[in-house]
């Protein structure tokens, strides 16, 4: 059997990260920088086929926070107008220094991000400190918050199935392959065949997935992620062109070009519903 034929007919989720906390208007006109056009941005992409959107928020002068009257505002939008949509907050640390990089979680997202170690970024330090990881797993454990683990290594996959043997984490972990970031993991075909192997012996041979490549490395992970089963993530946080010459103009752009991966592996896109079964979370 192909490797198409095995995984025809499993829905595949899409995941917008719509902003992060790097690009700006200067890189792409296109980076939704305010409450509304955060909003409207991931209402486009939703309409073209995400159903999980990974959010950041910035302050009055386009700087990353982790302010949660802010993160308040943007999930009550995006609730609106996005009916069914999985909500996913940042807990990252170039939004925030310890404890505030939690503040949001009381909010009771669906879920968010979690980094369980640290690794380089291209001119810095990215670190999670163990006492801080515990402490952000906690607080999403309290809140009925569903963890996406951010692995930037192999250690990270490990690290995660240790919190969940130990029960601080409360559902399976689902396990999200970050590739391409400078001084990190590159994207290494070999490698992300292994964090597959390895997920699927930790966690289970059915335990969803996903990948996210940073910057011309999207779309190669998003390739390789739908064709290998997976989940995929895109957007305008990791990757603002189409290709050297274009510019991205949305998110839905972006979106739309995984919707047609999964049409040639002939994988449904995952509707928000399906989404949520499929990671076990409760209906909205």
């Amino acid at each position: 059997m192909s490797d198409t034929a095995a995984i025809a007919g499993q829905p595949c989720i899409i995941c917008v990260a719509i902003t992060g906390s790097l690009p700006t208007k200067d890189n792409n006109p296109a980076v939704p920088i305010t409450i509304a056009e955060q909003v409207e941005s991931t209402h486009e992409a939703f309409e073209a086929g995400a159903s999980i959107v990974h959010a950041h928020v910035r302050d009055d002068e386009g700087k990353p926070t982790s302010d949660p009257d802010r993160f308040a505002r943007l999930m009550e939008g995006i609730r609106q107008h996005c009916p069914g949509m999985i909500v996913q907050l940042s807990t990252g640390g170039r939004s925030g220094a310890g404890r505030t990089r939690g503040g949001m979680l009381p909010l009771r997202p669906d879920m968010a991000s979690l980094s369980v170690g640290s690794n380089n970024f291209p001119t810095r330090v990215y670190e999670n400190p163990p006492d801080l990881v515990d402490w952000l797993a906690a607080e999403m454990k309290t809140y009925g918050v569903m963890p996406e683990i951010e692995a930037f290594d192999l250690s990270h996959i490990l690290k995660a199935h240790q919190m969940w043997h130990a029960g601080q984490i409360a559902r399976r972990p689902y396990v999200q392959f970050v590739m391409g970031v400078k001084n990190a993991m590159p994207a290494d075909r070999d490698v992300f065949d292994y964090y597959i192997r390895t997920v699927k012996r930790l966690f289970g041979a059915d335990a969803p997935w996903c990948a996210a490549g940073i910057g011309p490395n999207q779309f190669v992970l998003n390739e390789w992620a739908v064709s290998a089963g997976g989940h995929a993530r895109t957007g305008l946080e990791d990757n603002v062109r189409l290709d050297r010459d274009r510019l991205a103009p949305s998110n839905a752009a972006l979106v739309r070009r995984v919707v047609g991966l999964c049409g040639r592996t002939e994988r449904p896109v995952a509707t928000p519903y399906e989404a949520r079964t499929i990671l076990g979370l409760p209906p909205p």
